[in-house]
């Protein structure tokens, strides 16, 4: 058999042979670049940012709730890349899924037939749901509550959403409609006519069910911003005014969700919480490939997919792809198999009674909250006139910069990434890997005292640090 012609694929543009594509070569050859890239060709204010806070680092590798930069130096990971990693990086069973399901060569997203592995995921996502019939598969978790969103207009044939003060549900026009923080959505509108109810506050839902528009309530069981949970009562109360006035409760499970907070679904902690809709993302792609799902019941999904002609009114062009789907499957057999949705709730609770033993120690500490492995340190004014000048420094600048202050030598000093919930917030939110042990709770709280201690001396490297960050605020404004 003789060799095909020189072609594009094998010649360059002068004819001369054209040398294979090497990933690693090109790493090896560029990957310094990383920085200067980003500033010319991508979000030029990312690397400015972390130069600033000092937060630009070169890692190299990564495994489970660790990862190491170019020294060699072990760093415990608290961020979990915003909690996609909920079962840890690069996790054997994950990357053996993926290897599986690239050697087999499948016929995927032919878009005309119906390959098994979406099927098969999608009845191990509604096994945690028995009340839920039917899951709709995109590639975000901002694409599952835009899914939410328009099959509940859908479905009731009505046009709001009511959404809660703080939250977040993602960056995309739809899901923006129903942020909850101001500093997302400025420059960004005209957005669709939804409306904020506080958190906790049934009498404001009941106020605006009372108009006869709403679709739906979304709601994060615990918001990520500031990490607050719904209150007591407030799920089952919030479901039971949806469903006299026709309806729906969609829960936002996207960071909450798959084992995050001790249960499989954060909703799951409130007796008798049976949502509309369910939104996951994140931790369902075992850290690889982009994935989302839209939960939700049978009559919904009648509604939307009324008949045939309507197949392909709600779509998504690598929906249900097989990568996505093998790791959807593998991070559901971790879970289970590894029992880390008990191991975040046990793990968790002692990471936060460690931490929330430190209140009484430190006064610049106000509060420890949260539930499994997603935890707030909130910071507030302190009682000494020692520190109170330093902070009202901080507070006058900009509100945040206490939080970023602690964050910082967290990262430089002890190698733990950890991230400020929110903008303007004095809060920390832990949201680790599952596979977190006791171990790196011990060095957490190891760090943690060491950096309050340190900020409880008013002086020294961590308030110089925060002078510079008032000067930095000072300078944008």
């Amino acid at each position: 058999m003789t060799a095909p012609p020189p072609g594009p694929a094998t010649e360059g543009t002068e004819g001369r042979p054209r040398e294979a594509f090497d990933l690693g070569a090109l790493l090896s050859q560029r990957g310094d670049e990383r920085y200067a890239l980003h500033s010319r060709h991508l979000n030029h204010q990312l690397p400015r940012m972390l130069r600033t806070i000092g937060f630009d680092k070169v890692y190299e590798r990564a495994e489970g709730a660790h990862f190491w930069d170019a020294d060699g130096n072990d760093h415990l990971d608290m961020l979990a890349g915003f909690g996609v990693m909920g079962v840890g990086r690069h996790h054997p069973v994950v990357r053996k899924a993926l290897h599986d399901v690239l050697d087999a060569s499948l016929a995927d997203l032919t878009r005309f037939d119906c390959p098994p592995l979406p099927g098969l995921l999608a009845e191990r996502l509604l096994a945690h749901s028995p009340h839920l019939d039917r899951v709709f598969f995109g590639n975000s978790g901002t694409e599952a509550v835009e899914t939410a969103l328009k099959f509940a207009r859908c479905a009731t044939g009505r046009p709001r959403v009511l959404y809660c003060t703080h939250a977040f549900h993602g960056l995309t026009a739809g899901a923006l409609s129903v942020n909850g923080e101001s500093g997302f959505r400025d420059g960004f509108g005209p957005l669709l006519p939804d409306t904020a109810v506080p958190l906790g506050d049934l009498d404001a839902l009941a106020r605006e069910l009372a108009r006869g528009d709403v679709a739906a309530l979304i709601v994060e069981p615990i918001q990520g911003k500031g990490v607050h949970e719904a209150p007591p009562g407030y799920l089952r109360g919030a479901q039971e005014l949806l469903r006299a006035h026709r309806a729906l409760l969609i829960a936002d499970e996207v960071q909450t969700g798959l084992g995050r907070t001790g249960d499989f679904y954060a909703h799951q902690h409130e007796d008798g919480v049976e949502p509309d809709l369910i939104c996951v993302a994140k931790a369902l792609s075992g850290g690889y490939v982009p994935v989302g799902a839209t939960l939700g019941r049978d009559w919904i999904f009648q509604k939307v997919y009324a008949s045939m002609d309507r197949v392909l009114v709600h779509s998504a062009s690598f929906g249900s792809n097989a990568q996505a789907m093998a790791a959807g499957l593998a991070v559901l057999w971790v879970l289970e198999s590894e029992h880390l949705v008990e191991r975040a709730r046990t793990v968790g609770e002692l990471l936060r009674s460690r931490l929330a033993a430190l209140v009484d120690r430190y006064e610049l500490l106000s509060e420890v909250r949260g539930r499994g492995l997603m935890i707030g340190i909130e910071f507030g004014r302190p009682r000494s006139l020692k520190l109170r000048g330093g902070w009202t420094m901080l507070q006058a600048a900009r509100k945040g910069l206490f939080a970023q202050m602690v964050v910082a030598p967290l990262l430089q000093r002890h190698r733990i990434l950890t991230q400020v919930s929110g903008d303007r917030l004095e809060v920390i939110k832990l949201i680790p890997p599952l596979v977190v042990d006791e171990a790196d709770v011990d060095r957490f709280v190891t760090a943690f005292t060491a950096v309050m201690d340190d900020a409880h001396r008013g002086g020294g490297l961590m308030w110089d640090f925060g002078r510079t960050l008032v000067k930095q605020a000072v300078a944008v404004r």
